[in-house]
């Protein structure tokens, strides 16, 4: 892959830059988010979020901006840059920019007459806390330096007004200040490599414009507080260290805890780094507790996806350690066969069918991949008969009926992964049989039987055996048409959905399928023709009267659309399982070809990342979270799946 870089001419023209976004994130779930130029345009945006524990354990967005103030010869130049209402950009800092790299160190480079600063920016992996670099790199004379921090102290989903009752005092600490606008949050310490001078002058900045939550529907206007200016002066090839946390650091340590999170930085080379150090930013880790992010920057954990994500992000990349921590952590809220949707504890929303079945499949895959069967067994066999026994018998808004199938739903809930909801009710009407649910049903219960056999258990093995046998037939008879050529999408009695969904795909990829070679080509074929795009899968076929091919608008618009007709990358994994599947070996280089097509739009919404979805329609924008966990895992696992088959024949050569 070519190298990330955006030029003067890219970062000058605000209409592209800010639609690039950088993130930054770390193990405990903190991170920093903005955009190439750090203007703003999401009120999730900035360079301080992290989890409050004294309030509700949530991101807060602590510090919204720093801005950079040059001084050469007695004139000033202003790199900040900030959108405020109606549009206006002020200061233009953004003209000064003259390129921006993402290598080992993503650098920002700015050019003031002969001065060229660069400015480095890592957010340290073990400690919620953000570590820039400022070096002058060339310079004919000294130049000044001031830094001045815009506060916000909220909750990421919320705005901030201005008011008399945030604390504008401040203390001292090792070379720097720290602030606490408000009681319970962890204070903000911004501390320097060197002696800066502080003059404190809190002031309340107005109206800063959020153009991206304004496009969304959502309030989008923001007072920040200005607290104060930071001075200081740099000679040529100097560099500042300046570390902003929520604990009080040694400032003498500064540049080498830059250093030495800089050494923990791998190149990027290929897109394979690049996804790599992507999915690292997905775990949030306490001890031996992981979990999975969904996506950046407003998704917390979720069941489904967690179990989705984790053969991807660490199986693929042979993390077996952190992927049982996932495992294992999700299992401390499972409740009656059931994993949480979202939530944790007693937060948890058990409205999820389908996570306890990829559950299954997640273990699968590292069964498989790690030679761990009887690992999986010992460990987790008590946790899957638990969830077959209550689906068999019928557990809340599920139950298997007489032909061995799953029946789900519940007036007014949505509850497969097409869950959508506006007013109240379903967009995606999927209450009956679900295709892919039960495709998922047969592949868990054809697995457990596995181990069961593997492992001697002839009670659990002869419990399933009527269902091994009845289950294939009665599936092709309740979704398959042979006039069609495809399956149906829902079955609820008589009425039978053939809406053009990818759905069906899982029923040609999963390891069971209790499909012929020639009915999966038929589906892959369908899909293919219908639903393929460069980013992912259509949510429904373009052919359909329902079919949306833009993703915007407010939020119910956005929903009306999010499974009709919107791509999603994460299908992608599914879809190339299948085509090598039902075409063997000789699919690689088209699955490959696939793969290769994300290479191009790793720089266009999230630097370095993959969103949650795209357009259906050319020139496919992408929209969402804009990086989202089960994209880079299914994506990276399409890679993970073709080198395997290439590994195996150079092996029989």
């Amino acid at each position: 892959m070519k190298k990330i870089e955006f030029s003067h001419k890219d970062l000058s023209n605000l209409q592209f830059a800010l639609t690039k976004e950088i993130l930054r994130a770390n193990i405990s779930n903190a991170y920093a988010c903005t955009t190439l130029t750090s203007c703003n345009t999401r009120k999730y945006h900035g360079l301080l979020i992290t989890p409050q524990p004294k309030i509700d354990n949530q991101n807060h967005l602590l510090l919204s901006s720093l801005d950079e103030v040059v001084t050469v010869e007695e004139q000033e130049f202003n790199l900040a840059c900030h959108r405020y209402r109606n549009g206006v950009i002020y200061p233009k800092g953004h003209k000064y920019l003259q390129s921006y790299v993402v290598d080992l160190i993503p650098t920002h480079i700015y050019k003031v007459g002969n001065a060229v600063l660069f400015k480095q920016m890592l957010f340290q992996e073990k400690k919620d806390r953000l570590l820039i670099k400022y070096t002058l790199q060339k310079s004919d004379v000294n130049i000044g330096l001031s830094l001045r921090p815009l506060l916000a102290f909220r909750q990421v989903h919320k705005l901030t007004v201005a008011n008399d009752v945030a604390n504008r005092n401040y203390q001292i600490c090792q070379q720097g200040v720290s602030y606490q606008l408000y009681s319970k949050y962890t204070p903000l310490y911004i501390q320097f490599s060197k002696k800066v001078a502080y003059e404190h002058k809190p002031e309340w900045y107005y109206q800063f414009e959020y153009i991206k939550e304004k496009e969304r529907g959502y309030d989008y206007l923001e007072d920040l507080l200005m607290m104060g200016e930071f001075r200081t002066e740099l000679r040529e090839g100097e560099s500042l260290f300046v570390s902003c946390g929520v604990e009080e650091d040694n400032p003498f340590l500064i540049s080498r805890d830059f250093a030495k999170e800089a050494s923990l930085r791998f190149p990027i080379s290929t897109m394979e780094d690049v996804l790599k150090r992507a999915a690292r930013m997905f775990f949030s880790r306490k001890g031996t507790k992981v979990d999975v992010i969904a996506g950046f920057p407003w998704f917390g954990r979720w069941g489904r996806d967690t179990f989705i994500s984790l053969p991807g992000l660490c199986l693929a990349i042979g993390d077996w350690r952190m992927f049982r921590m996932a495992i294992d952590t999700m299992l401390e809220d499972f409740r009656d066969g059931f994993f949480p949707n979202i939530g944790k504890g007693d937060q948890s929303a058990y409205n999820s069918i389908d996570a306890p079945l990829w559950f299954f499949w997640s273990l699968q895959q590292y069964a498989y991949i790690n030679n761990a069967k009887r690992e999986v067994w010992e460990n987790y066999s008590k946790v899957m008969g638990c969830i077959l026994d209550n689906f068999s018998e019928g557990a809340s808004n599920v139950r298997m009926d007489s032909n061995f199938l799953l029946w789900q739903g519940q007036e007014g809930k949505a509850l497969t992964w097409m869950d959508a909801i506006v007013d109240g009710v379903p967009v995606t009407q999927r209450k009956g049989y679900a295709v892919e649910i039960n495709a998922l049903w047969y592949n868990a219960v054809m697995f457990y039987r596995e181990l069961a056999e593997d492992f001697c258990d002839d009670a659990a093995t002869a419990k399933w055996d009527e269902f091994a046998n009845c289950f294939p037939d009665n599936f092709k008879s309740v979704f398959w048409s042979k006039s069609m050529g495809y399956l149906a999408d829902c079955v609820d009695g008589n009425n039978k959905d053939f809406s053009v969904r990818p759905n069906m795909i899982f029923a040609a990829s999963l390891p069971y399928t209790s499909l012929s070679l020639k009915i999966r080509q038929l589906i892959v074929e369908k899909v293919r023709q219908e639903l393929l795009t460069p980013r992912g899968l259509r949510t429904l076929s373009p052919t359909h009267k329902d079919y949306h091919a833009v993703y915007a608008g407010n939020q119910s618009e956005r929903d009306r659309a999010y499974h009709n007709g919107t791509a999603w990358p994460w299908l992608m994994g599914a879809y190339a399982e299948a085509y090598l599947k039902v075409y063997g070996d000789d699919a690689v280089d088209y699955v490959e070809q696939l793969y290769g097509e994300f290479d191009k739009i790793l720089c266009d919404y999230c630097v370095g990342s993959i969103a949650e979805v795209y357009d259906g329609n050319p020139p496919y924008s992408p929209g969402g979270s804009i990086s989202q966990a089960w994209s880079v895992a299914e994506v990276y696992r399409m890679k993970y799946m073709t080198e395997c088959i290439k590994n195996r024949k150079e092996r029989s050569l």
